[in-house]
């Protein structure tokens, strides 16, 4: 089955203004998905790792890419095809919450 990578962001405000039954069925929502499989985490820290020619490695803390929502977690789930994927995300909290989830297909390699 075709897996799917997903990047939910959203903030603390747009998560508290959301009524409480719409929240309690997204996180219900997030733990059949857990059930059915989906890797599912919370954003920690980011660092932005380099190694340009093959040579020294940098690392230094922040994220390469900005938002105006910060990055909330990340999932792996499931889905026969994309529009599925998306309709399984967005009963998430992040997608109810006032943020957005970002769906990317996942093209393993061998």
């Amino acid at each position: 089955m075709p897996k799917f990578v997903t990047i939910g962001y959203g903030d603390q405000a747009g998560y508290d203004s959301t009524a409480a039954e719409v929240r309690d069925a997204a996180h219900a929502h997030d733990a059949k998905l857990l059930e059915g499989g989906a890797v599912m985490g919370i954003a920690g820290r980011p660092v932005q790792v380099r190694r340009p020619d093959g040579g020294d490695v940098t690392a230094q803390s922040g994220s390469f890419l900005s938002s105006t929502l910060p990055v909330a977690g990340f999932a792996v789930i499931e889905a026969a095809t994309l529009e599925e994927a998306v309709e399984l995300v967005s009963h998430t909290p992040c997608a109810v919450g006032h943020g957005v989830v970002e769906v990317w297909p996942l093209q393993e390699t061998p």
